[in-house]
């Protein structure tokens, strides 16, 4: 998961490893607003299998997006860090671009069900 050293033909490229794949992305969208305990976590992303969000919190953790920290009543949650922060305005593009086409091409979001309720 490590990235110093390696070479990147720019840095569009590194950007992409350090997020690598959907889940890391789907997860700091989740928690950029606020910390998250894993349980919380699990029952917004139900997709998202057990294993695969240890893998990827352990990797987001890793490369310094992510820190686990416990709060006053004991809990541990995820939380977003300074460098993770620094992706919300890239999130947000995403985001927003992925609401206008998946709308146009009739896309459901689960966002909409949650809060519809």
């Amino acid at each position: 998961m490590t990235q110093r050293g390696r070479l990147y033909g720019c840095p569009v490229e590194f950007a992409l490893d350090a997020l690598g794949g959907k889940w890391k992305t789907v997860i700091l969208a989740r928690i950029k607003e606020r910390p998250l305990r894993y349980s919380e976590l699990r029952r917004m992303i139900p997709s998202l299998s057990d294993k695969m969000l240890t893998q990827r919190l352990a990797d987001l953790v890793e490369i310094g997006f992510v820190v686990l920290e416990t709060s006053p009543d004991g809990k541990a949650r995820y939380a977003v860090t300074e460098r993770g922060r620094d992706l919300a305005a890239a999130l947000q593009a995403l985001y927003d671009w992925g609401s206008v086409h998946g709308r146009a091409e009739g896309v459901r979001f689960r966002t909409d069900i949650e809060a519809a309720a």
